[in-house]
């Protein structure tokens, strides 16, 4: 190769060139604070993204101009050039603008410079530079257009990618300062270069094996990450066309759109359909929600009694809805559901608006979830001309669903005066969110407590105009905290989100302020129910309560025995937070018995205030 075409620097070694008559002294200088620059964008990348951003945006610039104005080039390596120079300007300008802007144009950038490698390794090089050039360049493309995938995970993946970059040139640097304070000065002989020609051969041997071994790697780790992308999406829930709102729905609350078969497993002893309905969220605006109406397969004569089900946390994407999920109308879901069956109830468990149908997610925001589920009831009795529902109406509710089945009853009597409450059953209820957020946000964070978080911060911030999501998330965040609303915990995309929390809190906390105060704290108190209900009320949880904590459940009580609320209670020994709804556990005969007494207007205790 003639000594012109060597001395020209590529696009990636133009800073190398930069520094190649440097003394050895100085060498050893650049290369320490390359390095330690290197280790912080991968260490830190949430404290360091206006660093990343200018080294990665000044790079580029200088890059593209070295190679613009250096040496004679094809259209392609000056479109290429003109491409990092704007992408460079664009991460330079946003910086100051808005962070948020950042990752997306890192991305860009890796993509640019996955095509400037496959331009390299079309135009020049050895074999094994041209397959590193390209394996490289494939694999730069892959992992730019995977970080648009998963936008939460794209600070962290240019992280590592440009940090471990910047650690290899740095480390590459301060070898050179090394050998050139330890090259001897002395005269060399003829024999003396031929042995330097043996060792020049033999290095350039091993490196040509190094370049497609990291070939190899460099496509393996590609591929993998596409598997794992599609993986991944193959999980993921999806909402087909049913929850779709027509451009005209009937006017009012309560109201049926349509129905139709559910697809999932069905209980022994009923049948399922799906609905949607009208209804009005939590910021009272009219709204499209979803349920399931679950009748008994021998149905009764006469109207029916109707147990209303609001379900536990689901998530808060709208591909979380329990409707969409296989064993939502299964006893593995619904406590006591095939005993309610047979005594010939209704269930209506209602998704809340913004699953499944369109819209904003009400999360332990009690009139949203309220009204999903009174207008479930109202507009189940427009499903079947051979059903009709009774007025008398039961509430049963499990962690978040016992916030919204409490708030179900509270506002039962003015928004839907023509469904009788009888009674209201709640298992490990988020009575009082503040109190929750108070409890958890003492012990020590967690990844899991990040991702749960995130899906109150973000549906209150959505719903309430005085709660500003980036009063309490840290700078360059907004789009990790955005993107783990949009996951379900029963999907495996969620792993996503839990290791993007794992990888962020290393760095720095998600959440920079007291969650418990400002505007959030105001409305997380609006949105507690621990005054009396008037109607008779069943608590219960499991002592080894691992969400929610069983004192907070004790405190509940007690205020309401203090208010003279009719309580019947109960706590149940190594059950954790889940298993005291699920089959054969002890609390489903005393719910089922306590639930069919107040529907047959039997005789019973309603009041365990004075039992300890």
């Amino acid at each position: 190769m003639p000594a012109t075409r060597r001395s020209r620097p590529s696009r990636w070694n133009a800073l190398p060139a930069l520094v190649r008559n440097a003394p050895p002294r100085v060498l050893l200088v650049i290369g320490a604070v390359v390095v330690a620059l290197g280790v912080l964008i991968v260490s830190r990348p949430l404290t360091s993204l206006v660093l990343l951003g200018i080294y990665i945006g000044a790079s580029a610039v200088v890059m593209g101009i070295v190679e613009l104005v250096g040496r004679p080039a094809s259209w392609w390596a000056r479109s290429v050039s003109a491409a990092w120079i704007v992408a460079g300007l664009a991460v330079l300008i946003w910086l100051g603008r808005s962070l948020e802007l950042l990752p997306p144009v890192l991305a860009v950038l890796l993509v640019i410079g996955g095509l400037a490698s496959i331009g390299r390794a079309v135009s020049r090089g050895g074999a094994s530079a041209r397959i590193l050039s390209l394996s490289w360049g494939v694999a730069q493309i892959a992992f730019g257009v995977l970080s648009f995938t998963w936008p939460d995970v794209t600070v962290l993946v240019l992280a590592v990618v440009f940090g471990v970059r910047t650690i290899v040139f740095g480390l590459g640097v301060l070898a050179r300062g090394v050998a050139g304070i330890r090259r001897p000065h002395v005269r060399k002989t003829p024999f003396d270069a031929q042995r330097a020609l043996r060792r020049r051969r033999i290095r350039a041997g091993w490196a040509a094996a190094g370049r497609y071994a990291l070939s190899l790697v460099l496509v393996a780790t590609a591929a993998g990450g596409w598997w794992l992308n599609d993986w991944l999406d193959a999980g993921a829930p999806v909402v087909d066309a049913f929850y779709d709102p027509p451009a005209q729905v009937p006017s009012g609350h309560g109201r049926l759109i349509r129905s139709d078969a559910y697809l999932g497993r069905l209980p022994e002893n009923g049948a399922v359909t799906r609905m949607l309905y009208t209804t009005r969220d939590a910021a009272n605006r009219p709204a499209v929600a979803s349920a399931l109406v679950i009748v008994p397969t021998d149905l009764p004569p006469g109207p029916r009694p109707v147990i209303v089900w609001n379900h536990g946390t689901t998530g808060v994407a709208q591909g979380c809805a329990p409707s969409l999920r296989d064993a939502s109308a299964t006893k593995w879901s619904i406590p006591a559901l095939e005993q309610a069956l047979k005594a010939g109830w209704v269930v209506v468990a209602s998704d809340f608006s913004g699953q499944g149908a369109p819209g904003a997610y009400p999360y332990l925001i009690g009139a949203g979830e309220a009204r999903s589920s009174l207008d479930a009831v109202l507009a189940a009795s427009e499903l079947r001309t051979d059903l009709t529902l009774s007025p008398d109406t039961v509430v049963w509710g499990h962690s978040q669903g016992g916030h919204a089945a409490l708030w179900t009853t509270a506002i039962a009597k003015d928004y839907a005066p023509g469904i009788d409450v009888l009674g209201t059953a709640v298992v490990a209820p988020v009575a009082d969110p503040p109190a929750l957020a108070r409890e958890l946000l003492s012990g020590p964070p967690n990844a899991m407590l990040s991702v749960i978080t995130s899906w109150v911060l973000v549906p209150y911030s959505e719903t309430y105009a005085d709660v500003h999501l980036d009063d309490y998330i840290a700078e360059g965040s907004r789009s990790i905290v955005l993107e783990m609303t949009q996951r379900c915990p029963s999907e495996p995309g969620v792993v996503v989100s839990v290791l993007t929390a794992l990888g962020v809190s290393e760095d720095r906390p998600l959440y920079n302020a007291d969650l418990t105060d400002g505007a959030l704290g105001r409305r997380l108190a609006e949105n507690a129910m621990t005054a009396p209900l008037g109607t008779p009320m069943l608590v219960a949880w499991g002592a080894d309560d691992e969400v929610i904590p069983p004192q907070l459940q004790r405190d509940y009580v007690q205020e309401l025995c203090a208010e003279g609320q009719p309580v019947r209670w109960a706590t149940y020994a190594g059950y954790d937070h889940l298993r005291p709804i699920l089959p054969k556990s002890r609390f489903l005969p005393v719910l089922y018995s306590w639930t069919k007494n107040l529907i047959e207007g039997r005789d019973q205790v309603v009041d365990g205030c004075g039992l300890r």
